[in-house]
């Protein structure tokens, strides 16, 4: 007999993820439930949910096992991530949990963790202990158990997000809202009305079914809707959201996808105008126009490994004010160092304001120095044997290695990092280079084909 796992298969380095209901169902959120109160010493948790049609029954049974593990639950309904991570550090409650597959396939779903404070749950940081708890945990119920309170935070959520925005110079820009039948519809319609801006809702209603595709707009064939819509209604700025909005994808006013990349560059640059000689926080998959950018505002760049709760331990312990990573996550030292896909773009739009200038005057300097290729996927039978290979290829003529986050090496005029993903069977490229975008292209071609081989 094979040996029991440690923790279910959906359980990864930094969130709940798999399959419904083959890895996740209402029965083991239920048992994820009993064990995270039983983790967190009950208190009350906040529970939300994305729209997907398995959202409720699984936010249910959750909020079942909480409640019978003794903790009370504050169920904020259908909401975004991040208003989960509001709720749990502004309220002062001892947990949270948004039950989300984000931009995960139809029949995926999975859950994002947090403690008091909004700090993440993850991995060796007690995900794998609630994880083992869940396989193996008492089933009895609590002698005394918790109550569910129902509360709409979404109010409360718009005060916060106004009052780190100063509105006085905003230009009355046109922007397009692509919500992808996620999660951001109602947000971004409850901010309208309260900003000096003109917004165009694309795909706004919440809708589990997806009808117009799983909200990603990091795939190319996800993007045309937006583009589409920039251009009929000659926006200034197009904006879509994966489906529980904790990213913010970015559109200049031709429909052109801006990398999230130097969406990074261009946020670090605004928070040390108001936060002189700052640190910033950046991933290492693409670095040169961060540390260039972060360096000449008089900034501390700071290299970290990728995801979220990396990014934010680090944040925190540096006291960093804004950390950025190419994937479009975008975190703010005045969010409880939380990710954010709606200050992120409010951010974009002072600036946009504050300068005069259009996103693509704002990115096009930081795209001629650094070209870059973007992340590029590859399913791999033998990652580790491509890695080897790369490495092998290409370690002998490079100036600096570092292994923060899977393979870097610097070659002098070009640099590449590849990093098997945290969350999926694949490995992922990026390269750049100074100033030469044929030498990008060619050197991407030269290790894809490496890896194709």
């Amino acid at each position: 007999m094979s040996a029991r796992p440690a923790k279910p298969a959906c359980f990864k380095a930094y969130d709940i993820r798999g399959r419904v209901p083959s890895e996740l169902d209402p029965d083991l959120a239920y048992r994820i439930g009993l064990s995270t109160a039983r983790y967190l010493k009950a208190g009350t948790v906040a529970v939300g949910r994305d729209c997907r049609l398995s959202s409720l029954e699984l936010a249910t049974a959750l909020s079942r096992g909480l409640t019978d593990a003794g903790a009370d639950v504050l169920d904020i309904g259908q909401c975004g991530t991040e208003m989960v991570y509001h709720a749990t550090y502004a309220r002062e409650l001892a947990g949270g949990i948004m039950v989300t597959a984000s931009h995960n396939p139809m029949d995926h779903n999975g859950m994002k963790l947090v403690r008091d404070g909004a700090r993440p749950i993850s991995g060796d940081s007690g995900l794998d202990e609630i994880g083992a708890g869940a396989i193996d945990c008492d089933l009895t119920p609590s002698a005394k158990r918790g109550k569910v309170v129902l509360a709409d935070t979404l109010p409360e959520y718009i005060e916060f997000l106004v009052s780190l925005t100063d509105t006085t110079g905003w230009k009355p820009l046109r922007i397009v809202a692509n919500a992808g039948n996620g999660c951001a519809g109602p947000i971004v319609a409850a901010l309208a009305g309260r900003l000096p801006v003109e917004i165009i809702p694309v795909f706004a209603e919440p809708d589990g079914t997806f009808p117009n595709g799983i909200p990603n707009p990091l795939l190319p064939e996800n993007r045309g809707a937006t583009a589409e819509a920039v251009r009929a209604h000659k926006a200034d700025l197009g904006l879509a959201w994966d489906g529980d909005f904790d990213r913010c994808f970015f559109f200049d006013e031709t429909g052109a996808f801006i990398e999230g990349y130097y969406l990074v560059g261009l946020l670090a640059v605004a928070s040390l105008r108001t936060h002189p000689g700052g640190r910033i926080v950046h991933d290492p998959r693409l670095t040169w126009n961060t540390i260039d950018m972060v360096t000449r505002a008089g900034g501390v760049p700071l290299m970290n490994k990728t995801g979220h709760a990396f990014m934010k331990e680090r944040m925190r312990a540096e006291d960093a004010v804004y950390g950025g990573e190419m994937s479009a996550h975008h975190y703010f030292r005045e969010f409880a160092y939380c990710d954010s896909g709606m200050i992120s773009w409010l951010r974009v739009v002072e600036e946009m304001s504050t300068t005069g200038r259009k996103l693509s005057d704002l990115v096009s300097a930081m795209q001629a120095a650094y070209p870059a290729s973007g992340e590029i996927n590859r399913r791999l039978q033998d990652p580790d044997g491509a890695m080897r290979r790369v490495e092998e290829r290409y370690r002998p003529a490079a100036i600096a290695l570092d292994r923060v986050d899977g393979l870097s090496l610097d070659m002098g005029a070009w640099r590449f990092n590849l990093r098997q993903s945290n969350t999926e069977p694949v490995i992922r490229l990026n390269v750049e280079s100074r100033g030469d975008h044929a030498l990008m292209e060619q050197k991407t071609a030269e290790i894809l084909a490496m890896l194709d081989g």
